[in-house]
């Protein structure tokens, strides 16, 4: 068995930027995309060799707050999707882990990793919506901890055989197992922002880090530090990564102008970008098109022509 599974080997390596794109993959205004055409989409993303598509995990609808993502539950959602591609990476952005029992989130990312042949890349984080803890009888206030112990649970049930633990979600004694376990001795988990966490035990305990889009010379500092920080943990790489909303205009030459985390702008102006990304150590990139201009389908055509030739996924061969 692998140290770590497909879905890691075709999305990061040192020096090396790849994209994705997050669903829903369609322009739409408010809180809830229509969801059409989506395995059209995610069909053609894969052909024109993007590297990874992106499922968020948003419980509940809060109208205060809006963005319900996918709408779908992720599980659900992951594996219809799996069903209808054959490659490309399937990464969570991100799954709420305090909210969910250990031993069913391990239940769900090793059936899900295993059914897709290995291409499921697992971002979590603690949650930042006040109204899901009550709903879920658990404590907001203690977010922090409650995500530190769901991520020690689940490295257990995922990596041991008949495990044993003692922690706020329950205990297991060595009598009984979770099955199926992935495909890879480490299935990655990637914490998404700081979850409430110190960067040094995100280092030590997950696999990568999914940060938000920053202005570069913020950017740079916050992967610089990562890096410094990986490095105290022994290990020489833990891939960094983020998302970036883009609304891509027909001119390819039209110079970047913010936009809620990510810039309007075309695609020669978002090469460099992703260049400059790509230089200061960033990995991956998942694109956002929710507030595109532009239909999502002619955007991915673009994207696939002009961008990812510069950004191929890498070759497991």
């Amino acid at each position: 068995m692998s140290y770590y599974n497909k879905a890691y080997k075709l999305l990061f390596k040192p020096k090396h930027l790849t994209l994705g794109v997050l669903f829903a993959i369609e322009a739409y205004e408010g809180s809830i995309p229509k969801m059409e055409r989506q395995v059209e989409l995610a069909q053609r993303a894969e052909e024109l060799e993007f590297s990874g598509l992106w499922f968020r995990d948003v419980p509940l609808y809060d109208a205060n707050f809006g963005d319900v993502g996918q709408i779908y539950d992720p599980w659900t959602y992951l594996g219809y999707i799996a069903g209808q591609t054959k490659n490309i990476s399937l990464g969570t952005a991100a799954i709420i882990f305090p909210l969910r029992h250990p031993i069913d989130l391990a239940k769900g990312a090793a059936s899900i990793d295993q059914l897709s042949n290995g291409r499921l890349i697992l971002g979590i984080a603690a949650g930042d919506r006040p109204i899901e803890y009550p709903a879920y009888g658990r404590d907001f206030g203690r977010r922090d901890i409650l995500f530190r112990e769901s991520v020690y649970d689940f490295h257990r049930l995922v990596s041991e055989n008949f495990p044993r633990y003692d922690s706020l979600f329950g205990s297991l004694t060595g009598e009984a197992d979770l099955l199926p376990k992935p495909t890879s001795k480490k299935l990655p988990l990637f914490v998404t922002g700081y979850s409430r966490q110190t960067i040094d035990w995100i280092a030590e305990n997950s696999d990568g880090w999914l940060m938000y889009p920053r202005d570069i010379l913020l950017q740079q500092h916050i992967v610089t530090n990562w890096k410094n920080v990986v490095r105290r943990t022994r290990n020489d790489f833990k891939p960094f990564a983020q998302s970036l909303y883009i609304d891509l205009t027909k001119d390819p030459d039209t110079n970047p102008e913010r936009i809620h985390l990510g810039y309007r702008l075309g695609r020669n102006k978002l090469i460099k970008h992703l260049n400059d990304l790509k230089d200061i150590g960033v990995n991956h990139v998942f694109f956002n098109l929710k507030y595109s201009k532009r239909p999502a389908g002619d955007v991915l055509e673009e994207l696939g022509k002009f961008v990812i030739p510069y950004f191929p996924p890498l070759d497991i061969q």
